[in-house]
């Protein structure tokens, strides 16, 4: 179920990482937004579908790469 991520504290979405380091990418959420926890995930892999302010996927390729927009959710 989605939901508003105006409603999440911070900032809720980082289209600057998409083509970055996956593990960079989770460092600089994780800095620039106290509130989250940032998961590397892999393309492909099944992930809980709950809307969480306090949770960012970062999905990345099989190189490590950022995909997608990493965004609240």
């Amino acid at each position: 179920m989605a939901s508003d991520d105006s409603s999440c504290p911070g900032k809720n979405s980082w289209p600057e990482l998409v083509g970055a380091n996956g593990q960079e990418a989770e460092k600089q959420i994780e800095k620039e937004n106290k509130n989250v926890d940032a998961i590397i995930v892999h393309e492909g892999d099944a992930v809980i579908t709950d809307y969480r302010c306090d949770r960012v996927w970062v999905w990345v390729n099989d190189y490590g790469i950022v995909t997608r927009v990493p965004i609240i959710g």
